[in-house]
């Protein structure tokens, strides 16, 4: 019997014959020199193709598994029909003079690398939309059908990962659960796994070795842990926790409906971060709130030009329009030397991390800047919005970003354009210095949204994208939440809110410590809403609330 633990993505347990799913490879064929016009009509006659199989696959994963599955093919349409997309596609055929297979799979490399490359789990796992996508594209171009994966059996089915399109495809009836060797609780195997009720783990690594293929093995979605070859005593185990889960999981769903309140009746509100439009749906789906961070720079990371004002408005008034009134966060462009958009020409710099990003990068560039906030005035006519401002590290810096914020209204007062008057102007907080000024940039902002990824990495002196420095990058350590407790409590002293919406915000074991700091918003991944919730649910802050701060200022919380 041999124990191999991954991350539980979708709670169950499922006891069957490990397959491991086999692929075809797709081979891309290369040259260049012939008619662009005949090789931009290949790509869109490819493209329409594309488009129908998935409004087909839309409609039966809305039939099998209900509208929450039924998203991801609605989502997939719009990146085929994305304009960037096609336009990047083209400019390859039109400049280089590629065949539409080699400019697909180029298009495809770069937008899939870019969202590899993001912080945020689930923006990092939408590198798979692109490629599923893209690999119908280039299916339909080759004429090669796309083989349609069968088993004997039932079957626990191993793989790297597994593209929605191949989870739809499959026989539910012959899959116990999914088992991947990457992924993560944000990769569509995970979600579709979720919302079709089956038993999955992710990221369980090489360990899963392909001579296992056939054996019995356990898997129990909830721990992450696959057994394989189990004994009877551990079987009996397994059925006996399985049955305690899917109490578990019919009891999670119930608080969709739910208020997001404390026991001692404290109201929290529960938001989601998200990168594109298509975004909204997961959010809606899960019990969202709100948006509390709409990462505007992916807008134009996907671009091989800056988008225009109207490309940017209609975007942010898609979301509003669809969150009915309810918030939406949108921070102003947050890119830099290190996480650069095709479309501008940034000089290199010896240390990113420390250079003209966020804010800076704005304020040095008012131009672009004045694009983005007249975009998100106009769009304010159609929802709530507050627009943030990231990598904030000193008053004045707030203060002249408040002065282009009046003069766009201004502007737009004078020209008859609508928009509303009470848009919120908040500050995200990840750097030391904005936290320990946070008393002085409260009067200045009217929010607080702390960004924990990077308030940790410049607390700590620690480049959180560095494997090497895993153990020494610490998200709980003291440093961090004193600074947590001290925006929070400066926030409060002045009225205003103070969020949460870095990784730390979706991890339970820290939602006790952030109530009792006086987070009163939090903002995660669409997924990770109803377990927060249902955590909250569980806290009386006011029972808490002391032993909490003690343990953090009494150096309780180790080193």
């Amino acid at each position: 019997m041999i124990s191999i633990q991954g991350k539980g993505a979708s709670v169950g347990i499922a006891v069957g014959p490990l397959q491991f799913l086999h692929r075809e490879e797709q081979t891309v064929e290369r040259h260049t020199g012939g008619d662009p016009y005949r090789e931009w009509l290949r790509f869109t006659a490819a493209r329409d193709q594309a488009v129908e199989e998935l409004a087909a696959l839309e409609q039966q994963a809305r039939n099998e598994a209900g509208s929450d599955a039924a998203r991801f093919f609605e989502i997939h349409q719009i990146m085929a029909r994305d304009p960037d997309y096609a336009q990047a596609i083209s400019e390859l055929i039109h400049s280089q003079r590629l065949n539409a297979e080699a400019a697909v799979a180029d298009v495809t490399e770069q937008f899939a690398a870019m969202f590899a490359a993001m912080d945020d789990a689930y923006l990092r796992e939408r590198s798979a939309d692109v490629k599923d996508v893209s690999d119908r594209i280039l299916a339909a171009l080759t004429g090669v059908e796309r083989s349609r994966p069968d088993f004997e059996g039932p079957v626990v089915l191993a793989a790297d990962d597994l593209a929605p399109s191949e989870t739809m495809q499959l026989d539910k009836r012959k899959i116990l659960a999914f088992v991947t060797t990457g992924g993560s609780g944000a990769s569509h195997t995970a979600i579709l796994a979720r919302t079709m009720g089956i038993p999955a783990i992710v990221a369980i690594g090489d360990t899963l070795r392909p001579e296992y293929e056939g054996r019995e093995v356990i898997v129990d979605g909830g721990s992450g842990t696959l057994v394989l070859d189990p004994d009877e005593a551990m079987r009996e185990r397994m059925l006996k926790r399985q049955q305690r889960q899917q109490k578990e999981v019919q009891a999670l769903r119930q608080l969709k409906a739910l208020p997001s309140v404390t026991a001692d009746g404290q109201k929290v509100q529960i938001c989601c971060n998200i990168g594109t439009p298509a975004d909204v749906y997961p959010v809606l789906e899960n019990g969202g709130e709100g948006i509390g961070l709409f990462r505007s720079e992916v807008l134009f990371l996907r671009r091989s030009q800056i988008p225009r004002e109207d490309e940017q408005f209609d975007a942010y008034k898609r979301v509003l329009s669809a969150m009915g009134g309810k918030e939406v966060v949108i921070r102003t462009l947050d890119v830099g030397a290190d996480k650069c958009p095709p479309s501008m020409v940034l000089p290199a710099e010896t240390n990113p991390a420390l250079g003209t990003r966020g804010l800076r990068l704005c304020l040095n560039r008012p131009d672009l800047f004045r694009t983005q906030l007249r975009a998100l005035y106009r769009a304010s006519a159609y929802g709530t919005l507050s627009i943030m401002f990231p990598m904030v590290t000193s008053v004045w810096e707030v203060k002249e970003a408040r002065k282009l914020c009046r003069q766009v209204r201004d502007e737009l007062r004078s020209q008859g354009v609508p928009f509303a008057e009470n848009v919120a102007l908040g500050v995200m907080i990840e750097t030391p210095s904005a936290a320990l000024v946070s008393d002085r940039l409260a009067k200045v902002a009217d929010f607080f949204c702390l960004g924990t990824n990077d308030l940790t990495q410049y607390t700590l002196a620690c480049d959180r994208q560095n494997s090497d420095l895993g153990r020494f990058y610490n998200s709980h350590h003291p440093a961090v939440l004193r600074l947590v407790k001290l925006v929070a409590e400066n926030a409060r002293a002045n009225g205003i809110r103070c969020s949460i919406c870095g990784e730390l915000a979706a991890e339970t074991d820290l939602t006790e410590t952030f109530l009792a700091l006086g987070i009163d918003q939090f903002s995660v991944a669409p997924t990770a809403v109803l377990p927060l919730r249902e955590k909250v649910r569980s806290i009386d802050v006011s029972q808490v609330r002391q032993r909490v701060v003690d343990d953090l200022m009494n150096d309780a919380i180790p080193l």
